[in-house]
């Protein structure tokens, strides 16, 4: 599969064909998360699916480690091979694997020791402590995994393969499937099953995508020697991979303690809130995707040269996310009981109530994370993810703090009001800082 150069040709077609199959990869993604909850919360019960659920919770807070370590990475891959320059793009190549390889490995060493505080932390119900700490036990294992997909998916998006990374996921996703069903129902294995259904898959996606990119793309080829320290390039993708990590980790340390307060008020409201959260994620996902992929047309573009093309994609790729945004909210806000039915028997009156309220208050403004998106891929694009970092703390932040404020009055519909109230402030935010940059830099 050839690398595609985003600085050429039309905009919209490049940029849409370029994203389409990150958000079908994603998609994949999640339904490859959401088939645990779907399975247990329908073949072993409510139980099952809060712990899931809240396991799926801190799962997100971790990978998005190592997926902002990658994701911070790709910016420099993208400029390097927008700019020309093989050397630096190996080089960049063989100290993010080593950097982010050795982050990795601390994380999972670190969640093992922890797992005690962790479920102190988050509140959980001693009822569910048993299966979520059998269900995290296993899943832990899987975070190297998780490495070597996101980074050699960010490496091949970087030089404009996005097709690469969708077929392994979807064999990897289909394959979760097919072992969680017969490891939770036809070995009646419970929560165990589940995980070790989806570690096996993502070892499989991992060793794949890496195999793959070592042996069939040379462009990506690096070697021990290119995982040499030059203090320059490293001082430059540490300071993006890290931001970039630190913005998604606390987007998702956000929810994670969102979650806390969400467990406080018991298990029914656990799991109307595991359904939810899966739900957001179809939702939203493509907006978060599309995101992603702008802001490596952006990088490729800004590593050419052309700001007059950077400009243009920009006003573009705002409309799509407010077109997309509203259509999808308006479907969520129609068919709330239908979608939560996938994760819970309809017989679940209360779970379904709760899932209810909270689709029709959050889900009615994804278009505002949808702009946050862009603003984050902006950022990153233009090497300032400091700012991507700055706007998730605004966003996150007031969410936490409104989430417990108003839930005191309101109950859990007062987390739920938080949400878009966060997103919209945000995203003010993220326009201010934008023109700011602009009038400094003359554009």
């Amino acid at each position: 599969m050839a690398a595609k150069d985003l600085t050429k040709g039309g905009i919209i077609g490049p940029m849409l064909s370029f994203s389409l199959p990150l958000i079908l990869g994603n998609m994949l993604q999640t339904l490859y998360n959401a088939a645990d909850s779907i399975i247990v919360g329908r073949f072993i019960g409510p139980d099952a699916l809060a712990a899931v659920g809240s396991a799926y919770s801190l799962m997100t807070f971790l990978t998005s480690l190592m997926i902002g370590l990658s994701m911070g990475a790709g910016v420099s891959f993208s400029y390097f091979f927008g700019a020309g320059d093989r050397k630096s793009l190996r080089s960049s190549l063989g100290i993010s694997f080593m950097m982010i390889g050795s982050i990795t490995l601390a994380i999972m060493i670190l969640s093992f020791l922890l797992l005690g505080q962790i479920l102190m932390a988050l509140s959980v119900p001693e009822s569910i402590v048993p299966m979520m700490s059998e269900y995290l036990l296993v899943i832990f294992t899987g975070l190297p995994a998780l490495f070597l997909f996101n980074f050699y998916a960010s490496a091949q998006r970087a030089t404009g393969n996005s097709r690469l990374a969708l077929i392994f996921m979807a064999v990897s996703a289909l394959m979760n499937i097919a072992l969680d069903l017969y490891f939770v129902i036809s070995l009646d294995w419970g929560v165990w099953g589940a995980a070790v259904a989806t570690v096996i898959s993502q070892y499989a996606a991992g060793a794949g995508i890496m195999l793959y990119t070592i042996f069939r793309t040379r462009l990506l080829s690096f070697s021990l020697k290119d995982m040499k320290i030059q203090r320059k390039l490293l001082k430059e993708i540490a300071s993006l991979s890290v931001l970039t990590s630190l913005q998604q980790s606390i987007m998702n340390l956000g929810i994670l303690m969102v979650q806390g307060l969400v467990n406080s008020f018991g298990a029914s409201v656990m799991a109307a809130f595991a359904a939810g959260v899966k739900i957001d994620s179809l939702a939203y996902m493509p907006l978060q995707e599309f995101g992603n992929a702008f802001s490596t047309f952006v990088s490729q573009n800004m590593g050419a040269g052309k700001m007059d093309r950077v400009r243009k994609g920009i006003a573009i790729a705002f409309l799509i996310a407010l077109i997309f945004g509203t259509a999808v909210s308006a479907i969520v806000f129609t068919i709330p009981d239908q979608l939560m039915s996938v994760f819970v028997d309809p017989s679940e009156i209360s779970i379904i109530s709760t899932g209810r309220s909270y689709l029709r208050i959050e889900g009615a403004f994804y278009m505002l994370i949808g702009f946050l998106f862009l603003f984050y891929g902006i950022f990153r694009a233009l090497k300032a993810p400091s700012i991507s970092l700055l706007l998730t703390i605004i966003s996150l932040g007031l969410r936490v703090i409104l989430a417990y404020i108003m839930s005191v009055p309101i109950g859990e519909e007062g987390i739920w009001m938080s949400i878009p109230i966060g997103w919209a402030i945000a995203d003010t935010a993220g326009f201010i800082l934008y023109r700011r940059i602009c009038r400094k830099a003359g554009r």
